[in-house]
């Protein structure tokens, strides 16, 4: 007998689920901020961006800065400035982003795809990225990677995260470590 009542309630819970998805109701939105500034750190460099979505609109603008030591006594400083179009939803709640860019001196051209998604179901404020990227810093010189991301949104404002960033050819795995500012 004290499990009819939790069985009872499941049950009507399921049922007013499955009619609602039956409804014609509009795609739910992803929930994922895209207007933010974040610092990261990976390895000897710092990275300083910024992204925003153009009014009501899904044109996401990035930009970025790196600033590099070298291992000698200098630094490199570059920016790097992407415009891409946010595919809010595409299947299971992800999000899917394509980008192109540009930046100074070496950094050179790129064009990307990203796709992100919130984990609230597992544990609430958690999502996942994974993006593949291909970099063009001159003509002889192509570099392509993956990019993998866990981050946790401690609150509506913050969240952190780490990823891993495994680029083709003889560059080493690289740690990222960010901290972001949700506006």
């Amino acid at each position: 007998m004290k499990q009819i009542l939790p069985i009872l309630t499941l049950t009507t819970l399921t049922a007013a689920a499955f009619a609602d998805a039956g409804a014609a109701a509009p795609a739910a939105a992803s929930g994922l901020s895209y207007n933010r500034v974040g610092i990261s750190r990976q390895g000897q460099n710092n990275n300083l961006s910024v992204s925003n979505l153009i009014g009501g609109s899904n044109v996401l603008v990035t930009l970025s800065t790196d600033s590099s030591y070298d291992g000698g006594n200098s630094n490199n400083n570059y920016a790097h400035l992407s415009l891409g179009y946010v595919f809010k939803n595409v299947i299971s709640g992800i999000d899917a982003t394509v980008s192109v860019g540009q930046g100074d001196r070496d950094y050179g051209s790129s064009v990307g795809v990203n796709l992100r998604r919130g984990l609230n179901e597992v544990v609430s404020g958690l999502e996942v990225a994974v993006g593949y990227n291909r970099q063009a810093r001159d003509t002889a010189d192509t570099v392509s990677s993956w990019s993998y991301e866990l981050a946790y949104n401690v609150n509506k404002q913050y969240s952190v995260a780490y990823g891993i960033v495994d680029p083709n050819g003889s560059a080493e795995t690289q740690h990222v470590v960010s901290l972001r500012y949700n506006y």
